[in-house]
């Protein structure tokens, strides 16, 4: 049974990191690069990309630290070794924020969490419209016990 559990996880943890291409997710799932969704904010501001990578050694995102200003947008845009999400802890934004995220992160897989972005190129935008000031610390959810973490930064 242990065996089973084991060989089980294994198989998990290599689809999650590309092992296997996994199904492709339905258009509505993920917007395209400049699609806004019904659900999508406004998107004012500047516009700055974040890529999620893998190196052949570690997953990152790039930059892993990132000053924006309140009503900037993040592209989140997976360029190797997805699938890759976007995700916040809850724990780790400023005061006020988990709303402002809940209202600006369309078709998220739970509270604070982007969808997975299985396809090589995709795009998850996040506006920061209304955002409080502070630190948002973010992770990859897949890749997170290998260390795939962030730090976006709010100013006025």
């Amino acid at each position: 049974m242990q065996k089973i559990s084991l060989v089980a996880g294994l198989a998990v943890l290599m689809a999650a990191c590309g092992g296997e291409k996994a199904p492709e997710q339905a258009p509505a799932t993920t917007p395209a690069v400049g699609e806004v969704t019904a659900q999508a904010p406004a998107m004012t501001g500047t516009t700055y990309d974040v890529r999620m990578e893998f190196d052949g050694k570690t997953y990152h995102f790039i930059p892993a630290t990132l000053t924006v200003k309140a009503g900037d947008v993040v592209n989140f845009h997976n360029t190797s070794g997805g699938p890759h999400n976007v995700a916040f802890w809850a724990d780790s934004i400023p005061a006020g924020a988990a709303a402002v995220l809940g209202a600006n992160m369309p078709n998220q897989m739970q509270p604070l969490s982007g969808p997975m972005l299985v396809e090589q190129d995709a795009v998850y935008s996040i506006s920061f419209a209304g955002a409080p000031v502070g630190d948002y610390k973010l992770y990859c959810l897949p890749h997170l016990a290998m260390g795939m973490t962030g730090v976006l930064t709010v100013t006025q």
